[in-house]
């Protein structure tokens, strides 16, 4: 997985899920507990979601083909998407599920009572293990940002994944110990279902809104602001170094993958450039740029010539170069 991709968090997160998942398998077959099997259901989700994004960033990681000209970069993206949907449908609307079949008939919770209460309380630490990790590493990534804004405006799909899940897990392990609690108390196994209700809500929340930042990077966004001041200074500053290059007419930028960047401007040149020092130019333009930002970065810089007289036209079709 490219640099920045949260391999470590990732990791550690599919560790305790896997552990986690089987411990809680284990108590719901001896208690038959409806937010103990939302939670198990919930804890393979999770570990499927890992697995994804581990592969994702693995596909990644392949050459530019003749049908992929700009990489697979966003393989990561795609993998961030489903991850999202398998947390709605897996995880979210099972729960909810469950918590409607329990609710419609409520079984109280008649053997190994101590079970579920300390497979919930060992799953809230492991969990906890896991979303140190997750917040250690987007510690070192989001700068002076707030987690939220981060997890917002990150174009690296899995910290900011991994931070929610894991965040999502801890608050429905509470859910379910609450669920369990209430459970033993009463005898009455509707509190179980309630439990699961909430884990289901929680897991449909958290996968809409993961959706969303998704879709958005699936669509293509453009580089961070501070990114896109940087290059628009750099490109910039090489007109005022070389001779030829006068404007920054336009500047888009679209992120191919979380660690590349695609530049696309239109700068202008005086009328009286040669070829020559339009080449030199957009060379040390473009050199500027890959300076400026620490991404890998496609480029293709155009001469704009509309000012140049008649017998200079025919240099309008010196290309930039990637």
């Amino acid at each position: 997985m490219a640099s920045g991709g949260g391999t470590k968090a990732v990791v550690a997160a599919l560790a305790a899920n896997l552990g986690i998942a089987l411990a809680k398998f284990v108590g719901w077959l001896l208690t038959a507990s409806s937010a103990m099997l939302a939670e198990a259901i919930h804890s393979v989700a999770d570990s499927s979601n890992q697995a994804l994004l581990l592969l994702g960033g693995k596909r990644a990681q392949r050459r530019a083909s003749e049908v992929h000209q700009f990489g697979y970069g966003r393989s990561r993206y795609v993998a961030g998407f489903i991850v999202s949907i398998v947390l709605f449908t897996l995880g979210g609307l099972f729960a909810l599920y469950e918590a409607w079949h329990k609710y419609t008939e409520p079984h109280p919770i008649e053997a190994w009572h101590w079970v579920p209460v300390v497979v919930l309380l060992v799953a809230m630490v492991m969990e906890a293990l896991a979303l140190r990790t997750a917040l250690a590493e987007a510690k070192q990534v989001r700068g002076k940002s707030s987690l939220l804004q981060f997890i917002k405006r990150s174009r690296s799909p899995e910290i900011p994944t991994i931070v929610m899940e894991d965040t999502g897990a801890l608050v429905g392990l509470v859910f379910a110990l609450f669920g369990v609690g209430m459970t033993l108390a009463t005898h009455d196994g509707r509190w179980d279902a309630v439990g699961s209700a909430a884990i289901g809500v929680l897991l449909v929340v958290i996968a809409g809104f993961l959706a969303r930042e998704m879709t958005s990077m699936l669509l293509g966004e453009s580089a961070l602001p501070e990114h896109h001041r940087a290059i628009e200074e750099a490109l910039r500053g090489a007109g005022e170094a070389e001779p030829g290059i006068t404007e920054l007419v336009e500047l888009r930028t679209l992120h191919l993958g979380p660690d590349e960047v695609l530049v696309a401007a239109k700068v202008k040149l005086a009328p009286e450039a040669t070829a020559e020092e339009v080449s030199r130019a957009i060379d040390a333009a473009e050199a500027r740029v890959r300076d400026a930002v620490p991404l890998r970065i496609v480029s293709y810089v155009e001469p704009d010539l509309h000012d140049a007289p008649e017998t200079g036209r025919q240099e309008k079709d010196v290309a930039g170069r990637a």
